[in-house]
């Protein structure tokens, strides 16, 4: 299936949709074969929220308030966890040279990766996250909000993400510059998906707060995949 794929992506004729879904497609069957990088960070996100209760007092009013916070931060982090294998395995067996050799836009290219990335980390987080807030006694009126925020939130964060992901894929431990490079990117993010979990809690508006997460999310659309092309060249080619 490899060899298919990257001959698809060689092949001029092919198309641009056609080279992007071939990319995706592969992807995420090669995801989903490494079975213990897709589980890894919803584990990791399921202890978290697991967990917490029993390190504080067990009380509704309290686990409450903290729930908005605590389910973005925790996400955040199960995101963050993912981000070092997005090129890793393609760099190692030489996949990610044969990328950027293709006639097709290295950028939109690598936007099929992060698209692959959010749909077996991020969407996986939203929908967990209200199952996981009943253990923090959320309320119900606010899970469609919590889901849908997580949603679009986690996209924006797989795309900044990458940005550091490509930056950091040459070198042998690059976790920790990569948790620096992104983290504060990533705080924008958090700010507001967390209070959008709180304006539903509270029962004020959401719109506000959930517009411009897909304002932000628009923005990294635009500019994240041509930040991602540059930051492969320079860790591949120098």
């Amino acid at each position: 299936m490899r060899e298919v794929d990257l001959a698809v992506l060689r092949e001029p004729g092919g198309g641009l949709v056609v080279a992007w879904m071939a990319t995706l497609r592969r992807d995420l069957m090669l995801r989903l074969r490494r079975r213990s990088e897709v589980m890894n960070p919803l584990v990791f996100f399921a202890l978290v929220i697991t967990l917490f209760p029993l390190g504080i007092a067990p009380k509704a009013d309290l686990l409450a308030t903290i729930a908005p916070g605590l389910l973005w931060v925790a996400a955040l982090l199960a995101t963050l966890l993912s981000m070092d294998s997005l090129f890793r395995a393609d760099f190692d067996d030489g996949s990610l040279e044969q990328l950027m050799l293709c006639p097709q836009p290295l950028a939109l290219m690598a936007l099929a990766k992060v698209a692959g990335h959010w749909l077996l980390t991020g969407l996986p987080l939203a929908l967990m996250a209200p199952l996981l807030g009943i253990l923090l006694s959320l309320p119900t009126g606010s899970y469609g909000v919590l889901s849908l925020s997580l949603a679009v939130g986690s996209a924006s964060l797989s795309l900044v993400g990458a940005i550091g992901a490509a930056l950091t894929v040459g070198l042998v431990r690059g976790g920790v510059l990569l948790s620096l490079l992104v983290l504060p990117l990533y705080i924008p993010v958090l700010i507001f998906g967390t209070g959008a979990v709180q304006a539903a809690v509270a029962g004020s508006d959401v719109a506000p707060h959930l517009a411009i997460l897909g304002a932000m999310l628009a923005a990294a659309l635009m500019l994240a995949p041509w930040a991602i092309a540059a930051s492969l060249r320079i860790s591949i080619n120098g």
